[in-house]
């Protein structure tokens, strides 16, 4: 077993909430998942390396490898903790976020995100930003199922093109991150959890800068928060 498979439903402490029912701005919201929490030795031993680092409140601590970890085990494990971030965070805005109010998956005026998996949808379309985003959740979710992609087995190397794999899915997270901050921020605000939002996001933006995951023209819609948040930190 994996060491993402044995992080897949634990959240970070600091970053998210635990699945079922969660409460946001007053109002109960219930998150249904299919996803079975897996526990080894080794699983339990980086999770409490994460939620140290996390509990310190040192953000760049937290994305650092650890040392002696193997690099490709410490991006699943921090791609499954991530995807489950924005998945939970998304799911918060579901009631705001619809085909009548975000009929394009947009970050803005000036980008606009088509969909396209290059299996069953080929040529990108253009879809509302709550069926892009269920599209990429369903995607991200097959990657993550994929044991030749992310290995089920202890010692099972990843593939040569694993990282390439990850920065897609990055890059496509990131995308969800965008439209929340142009399409839905002021919703945040008005639910007051703009702080939960960019502690997600500084982490998030950490851990794709520590590890160059995400090429610089792709984060062109929050250009100006992301180099407030990797020059401060």
């Amino acid at each position: 077993m994996s060491l993402h498979h044995i992080i897949a439903k634990n959240i970070h402490s600091i970053c998210s909430f635990l699945f079922g029912v969660i409460f946001f701005g007053g109002a109960a919201i219930v998150i249904l998942t299919g996803l079975v929490v897996s526990v080894c030795e080794e699983g339990v031993q980086l999770k409490k390396h994460i939620d140290a680092t996390l509990g310190s409140g040192n953000l760049r601590d937290a994305v650092r490898l650890p040392p002696g970890e193997d690099l490709n085990e410490w991006l699943a494990v921090n791609t499954v903790d991530f995807f489950n971030q924005v998945n939970i965070l998304y799911g918060t805005l579901m009631e705001f976020c619809t085909p009548a109010t975000c009929p394009t998956m947009s970050a803005g005026p000036k980008f606009e995100y088509r969909w396209a998996d290059g299996v069953q949808i080929k040529k990108p379309i253009e879809v509302s930003a709550p069926k892009y985003v269920e599209y990429l959740m369903d995607w991200i979710e097959a990657q993550l199922d994929d044991e030749s992609i992310f290995p089920q087995k202890l010692g099972t190397p990843f593939p040569q093109n694993f990282k390439e794999v990850v920065k897609t899915i990055f890059k496509r997270l990131f995308r969800v991150y965008a439209h929340i901050y142009h399409s839905h921020f002021q919703k945040i605000v008005s639910l007051k959890e703009e702080a939960h939002l960019n502690t997600c996001f500084k982490h998030f933006t950490l851990f794709t800068w520590e590890f160059k995951l995400i090429d610089k023209a792709e984060l062109a819609p929050l250009i100006d928060l992301i180099e407030s948040i990797v020059s401060v930190c």
